[in-house]
C-alpha cells in the first residue's frame, strides 16, 4: 500500500518531508542530499502513484478515442 503523506500549506516552513529535520536551502524542501535521493527513489518505484480503476490494454497502447 502506498504511503500517505499529508499536504502542507506552501507558506508553512515545515521540516524535511522524509525525516522532518529543518530544511536546508541547497536541498529544499529536504534537509540533505540523502533525503532528496530517498524521495526520488520513492517516485521511481511508484510509491507516490495515484491508484485508479482503469484497466490497462493488453498491448500497452492507449485506447483509440472515438470522435
Amino acid at each position: 500500500m502506498a504511503e500517505v503523506i499529508p499536504l502542507r500549506p506552501k507558506n508553512q516552513n515545515a521540516g524535511c518531508p522524509i525525516c522532518e529535520k529543518p530544511q536546508i536551502s541547497d536541498f529544499s524542501p529536504f534537509c540533505s542530499k540523502r533525503c532528496a535521493d530517498l524521495d526520488l527513489g520513492k517516485w521511481l518505484k511508484g510509491d507516490y502513484r495515484i491508484p485508479t480503476n482503469e484497466e490497462a490494454d493488453m498491448d500497452g497502447e492507449p485506447p483509440e478515442s472515438e470522435y
